[in-house]
């Protein structure tokens, strides 16, 4: 049994990761790979999507842009965390092939239309493509296993004291996401912070002898450097956007509670903040899963040996 999901993501360097780990999972079957802007502008995480499937030689998989901004707001990037390409570090192929020619929200559609049994969506950039889903087809709910997603957190923020970068950038999709009654498992900054990869790790892939792995050894380089910033206190970089498939892939590694989170839209110092009612306080029933806790070596060992896969694969 091999589960169906969608990616929606902006890559970005913890996005390309995580891509590339479901890739090698032969537990999940990617039926289509969606891209927001965010990490970078839209053309540009676009082209780091077919670049990435490029390198794995994976032109089946069919690819669509997204929304070229948030619903309600002006663009608002992270190139400062990302370079000026997106994926900044290795050289990476030219895309093999073409997107489709149709929208994220068609291709989306029309996958879910398609499919036998649910999907599960996976998110790992703003939520722009999937509010947009969400409203225009409802038709489709039933169509939606669950919503795995990289955003938020319990705790403090990481683009504003109150917000990470993903809500932050496009609140009121979250805020109709939140609200959808699909089910939801949140991979916010409580859970994200603690899959930081150390520099042990990243010369542990560095010596898988397949290219895909070298590749993401100088994703990680780079990525490296802006968490080296002492602010942030992390002794690694923390590999956000592939939690989610880790969840997917094997549960077991986290934990979390079920608990309602609300999307601030209009606060004043608080706009993009996941409030995450842990305690019941505000009465709403639970619509999230939020993951709290991870078992890092649990994590690592996961990436490295599906990264070893490439090798076999191509040996």
């Amino acid at each position: 049994m091999t589960l169906p999901v969608i990616l929606d993501c902006d890559p970005g360097h913890d996005d390309a990761i995580a891509l590339i780990l479901a890739l090698a999972s032969p537990e999940l079957k990617v039926l289509a790979v969606t891209t927001s802007a965010g990490n970078q502008t839209p053309d540009k995480t676009l082209n780091n999507a077919l670049r990435i499937l490029t390198l794995l030689g994976r032109h089946d998989i069919p690819v669509a842009a997204g929304a070229p901004k948030p619903l309600a707001r002006e663009l608002i990037i992270a190139d400062n965390v990302h370079g000026e390409s997106g994926l900044d570090g290795p050289r990476l192929p030219d895309p093999g092939f073409a997107p489709q020619a149709m929208t994220a929200l068609e291709l989306m559609a029309r996958t879910l239309r398609e499919s036998p049994e649910p999907v599960t969506l996976v998110p790992t950039g703003p939520l722009t493509n999937i509010a947009l889903l969400l409203a225009a087809h409802p038709e489709l709910y039933p169509k939606i296993a669950r919503i795995v997603l990289m955003g938020g957190a319990a705790g403090a923020g990481n683009w504003t004291p109150a917000a990470e970068f993903n809500i932050y950038v496009d609140p009121q999709a979250a805020d109709m996401v939140f609200k959808s009654g699909l089910p939801i498992t949140m991979c916010g900054l409580d859970v994200t912070h603690q899959a930081q990869v150390m520099d042990e790790d990243i010369e542990r892939v560095r010596a898988i002898p397949n290219p895909v792995a070298r590749c993401v050894a100088e994703l990680l380089d780079f990525f490296m450097i802006y968490h080296r910033d002492p602010k942030w206190g992390f002794l690694g970089a923390p590999l956000h956007d592939p939690c989610t498939i880790a969840w997917l892939l094997a549960p077991g590694l986290f934990n979390g509670v079920d608990c309602w989170v609300g999307i601030e839209t209009q606060g004043t110092h608080t706009v993009g903040m996941t409030v995450v009612d842990r305690y019941g306080l505000t009465g709403h029933a639970a619509n999230a899963h939020v993951l709290l806790g991870l078992d890092r070596e649990g994590f690592i060992d996961l990436l490295v040996q599906r990264l070893q896969a490439f090798g076999q694969e191509q040996g």
